[in-house]
């Protein structure tokens, strides 16, 4: 854990420090917001920041959000002052830390920024033998390309290699580069100098320079434009950048990890990655397996969500009835375990009872069923009080004889733009029930457009 402290350490702000340490966190300091910022734009990356709300927390989160700097921050304030506090979570603060500082709230705050660190949770053999091979090439310095559908938990497998390398005491280092524009990513990648271009208001290391002897993802390579995969190979081979603006090239030491929910190899025949990069990126390959294919992992999976989300908001947590395991067991999860991480998020706040049973289960396949026998679908996607548990699973057996024919991916579109029409565009909305992420939708989208498919159009400008 890298902790970033913005403010005086003469005071109760040092006390913090001092038991952020003895937790094990790594601590930066910083006297103001300009130099936090300035450590931030010099590669000294952050997990967490604490920051004193005698200091201007709104200028600072303001400048991370348009710098893209992803850094949570912490404001911390006398524990009476309860308008500053109203101030900096308005600001954009994500928790607020009373002072004098309580070494169990603050390893508290530690530990739930640190949750993404994130065990893997398996027991399935085809998950198990994934993990062997993990275990086999982490301590390598190869390139390892990891290749699975959305939602499958890449990004977890990544940090998990990195856990495993001998450079897990150094950092690691994440790009989405499905999330970043075009004409930022570069910036993002390599860095720039000052006035380097419009809104270039310092000289700002990129990511390559940030994961300097450490592990390097860059996830959802496939999305990258062209244009710059030739200066991303470039930084492959020959482990150097050049910053945007820059007069001199930059050496770094990072160990490469890749991800991709798409087929490259169909990529690269098609034109739109390049086959130098591939195999250069492609040393070792790891496929993550779907959830639907390693269905022993279900119900031990469930259990832990439903850990995580009863204790989140702060609800009893209760068992699964046989009929909601059942329920799961027999769900296709298109979309992974990000899916069924949702499903069991709105289980845990919809059930009743000593149990969580079916009729808090909300599956896609639902919605699906509705379509196509032309009835309305029901809010979520599961079992209502006028369409019982046992009606819902007689509409999934019938599923299988209406779907023979159709590809996986035939299918999956129907849904997506049938959820999408029935939001009346609202990408959010439409999200939500289907169990993806928004980037998940916004790539699905932008995939069927370039197929030619209608898509609906966003229900306003305020929806994503």
């Amino acid at each position: 854990m890298r902790l970033l402290i913005v403010g005086s350490l003469n005071g109760y702000m040092g006390a913090a420090s001092r038991i952020a340490l003895k937790k094990g966190a790594r601590v930066l300091h910083a006297e103001t917001i300009d130099r936090g910022l300035a450590t931030l734009r010099a590669g000294q990356g952050a997990d967490l920041a604490f920051v004193d709300v005698a200091l201007d927390v709104g200028s600072f989160i303001a400048s991370l959000v348009s710098e893209r700097i992803n850094v949570p921050v912490v404001a911390c304030g006398i524990g009476a002052d309860t308008a500053a506090a109203v101030r900096a979570i308005k600001a954009g603060a994500k928790e607020y830390l009373p002072l004098p500082p309580d070494p169990e709230l603050i390893a508290a705050v530690l530990a739930a920024v640190g949750e993404e660190c994130h065990a893997l949770v398996y027991g399935d053999p085809v998950m198990q033998r994934t993990l062997r091979l993990a275990d086999q090439v982490a301590p390598s310095e190869a390139t390892i390309l990891i290749n699975g559908e959305s939602g499958t938990g890449k990004e977890l497998m990544a940090r998990y290699i990195h856990r495993k390398s001998r450079r897990a005491d150094k950092p690691f280092v994440s790009v989405n580069c499905a999330a970043i524009p075009e004409n930022l990513l570069e910036s993002e990648l390599f860095g720039h100098e000052k006035g380097a271009f419009t809104g270039a208001v310092a000289r700002r290391v990129g990511k390559f320079e940030e994961a300097d002897g450490g592990t390097l993802l860059l996830d959802e390579i496939s999305e990258m434009h062209p244009h710059l995969q030739a200066k991303l190979l470039r930084a492959v081979q020959e482990r150097e950048i050049d910053r945007v603006g820059g007069a001199q090239p930059v050496k770094v030491n990072i160990r490469l990890v890749c991800t991709t929910n798409r087929h490259l190899e169909e990529e690269v025949r098609a034109g739109k990655f390049r086959e130098d990069l591939y195999f250069r990126i492609n040393v070792m390959n790891l496929r993550l397996p779907s959830l639907r294919e390693r269905v022993g992992d279900i119900p031990k999976l469930a259990e832990h969500f439903i850990e995580k989300y009863s204790t989140a908001n702060g609800v009893a947590s209760r068992p699964l009835s046989s009929e909601a395991r059942d329920l799961l067991l027999r769900h296709s999860w298109p979309g992974n375990v990000r899916e069924l991480e949702n499903t069991m998020h709105r289980a845990v706040l919809l059930a009743h009872g000593d149990t969580i049973g079916a009729e808090a289960i909300f599956l896609t396949s639902t919605i699906l069923s509705d379509r196509t026998s032309g009835a309305a679908p029901a809010a979520g996607g599961g079992a209502t009080a006028s369409a019982p548990a046992d009606a819902q699973r007689a509409g999934e057996a019938d599923l299988p004889a209406m779907l023979i024919g159709r590809t996986v991916d035939s299918v999956e579109r129907d849904l997506i733009i049938g959820t999408l029409s029935h939001c009346l565009g609202n990408r959010t909305h439409a999200a939500t029930i289907l169990g993806i992420s928004i980037r998940t939708l916004r790539n699905k989208l932008r995939q069927y457009s370039d197929d030619g498919v209608r898509v609906p159009p966003p229900q306003s400008p305020t929806y994503a």
